[in-house]
């Protein structure tokens, strides 16, 4: 394997650095003291992103993305992680690949006006008592004719209060999986497209959160909502398959985001024991702060290995659930591990918010939550160890 950057690699890191570093990183502080980013600078900032190439470039070039692999892609997601998460993400948008799995005309109703920097999407799945076990989902899609009829609450539907349509999971029946699992019954899903304004699909604000200021969260309520048939994504009964075809490479982008967070806390902290001294001299002379470094330094390598290494799978067609749950695994308890480090190198000044450290450090706990839990990772690695030798 080469681990070297080609010369457009290094191009797309340099850019997108340079487009997060002079963009993004002067408005991070008013974002997380503020907890809003005002749409007039989500538009300001879109603009830049789309004139610099940099908007919804993890889409195929054939429907007008960058064309990346998945490689380049999370180089890319990689830079991006530095910033503000709620910064990057609206301002540099990439919208959900799970769009690609479109008709046509869902493609020209959604796909496209995203990737155009008209629409934003959002993904519901999540409900109050379904969150690891999705099949245990509440809200239902009843078909009634040539529609269905949704009913339901979900809730952690991140920026669904700008999105212009969620694509929604609903249960639609139940199958036998006593064969399987033992347990029975077990959830049949179907994935819709639910345009805002739609009657008996309301948006309400969600719950303030410690993570990623500014990056909202809204509650979804479906009361007799009535949808045509032709809003369904993908197949009746298929919801899963559509999500875990389309869907499987966000573990590797939570990944990749964590990478490029905990390089910028590893250099502050570098930097910071470099400079700052103590008892008459550096700090980082000091093997309790230059043992930290080294620690640091070895977990992050470690992490961006697995994190590649993965990526570079996906892109040959040899890539396991269980290696994409290592990579995120690992790259999660990584930024935790070092954004505490870093703190702990700077003391006081780095629960100060005129550092980026402590906005890292609150960051960094919901990345072993969502797109799958640190223990759902382990279930889905432990689980292939197991199957391998018939357990």
């Amino acid at each position: 394997m080469n681990f070297g950057l080609t010369e457009e690699q290094r191009a797309i890191v340099d850019t997108t650095r340079a487009f997060v570093e002079s963009e993004l990183y002067p408005h991070e502080q008013m974002v997380e003291r503020s907890g809003h980013l005002p749409m007039e600078l989500i538009k300001e900032l879109q603009a830049k992103a789309i004139a610099a190439g940099l908007y919804a470039a993890n889409m195929p070039a054939e429907v007008g993305g960058a064309g990346l692999d998945t490689v380049t892609w999370l180089l890319y997601e990689k830079e991006l992680g530095r910033a503000n998460y709620a910064l990057h993400w609206t301002c540099v948008a990439r919208p959900s690949n799970i769009l690609l799995a479109g008709t046509d005309e869902q493609k020209e109703k959604y796909l496209y006006p995203c990737i155009r920097g008209e629409k934003w999407d959002c993904l519901a799945m999540t409900e109050p008592g379904a969150g690891s076990d999705l099949r245990g989902m509440k809200a239902t899609a009843v078909q009634d004719g040539d529609d269905f009829v949704l009913n339901g609450t979900k809730h952690f539907i991140s920026h669904a209060d700008i999105a212009d349509f969620a694509i929604c999971f609903m249960a639609t029946g139940e199958e036998d999986d006593s064969r399987s699992t033992g347990r029975g019954k077990r959830k049949k899903i179907t994935a819709f497209f639910v345009d805002k304004g739609t009657k008996g699909f309301t948006v309400r604000e969600g719950y303030r959160n410690v993570s990623h200021r500014g990056y909202t969260n809204a509650i979804l309520e479906f009361d007799d909502c009535r949808l045509p048939k032709s809003q369904v994504l993908g197949e009746v009964h298929k919801g899963f398959e559509v999500a875990n075809s389309w869907l499987g490479a966000t573990r590797l982008q939570v990944g990749a985001t964590c990478l490029g967070r905990a390089e910028r806390a590893l250099q502050h902290a570098i930097e910071y024991a470099a400079q700052r001294q103590q008892f008459g001299q550096q700090i980082g002379k000091f093997q309790g702060v230059s043992f930290k470094l080294a620690d640091m330094a070895t977990e992050l390598k470690a992490a961006n290995l697995m994190v590649f290494e993965a990526g570079w799978k996906y892109d040959a067609g040899t890539v396991t659930d269980e290696d994409m749950a290592m990579a995120k695994l690992k790259a999660t308890e990584m930024l935790a591990f070092v954004a505490d480090e870093a703190i702990q190198i700077h003391g006081g000044m780095g629960l100060m918010d005129d550092l980026p450290l402590e906005r890292i450090w609150r960051d960094a706990r919901v990345e072993r939550i969502w797109e799958g839990t640190s223990e759902i990772q382990r279930h889905i690695i432990s689980r292939a160890l197991l199957r391998a030798v018939g357990g």
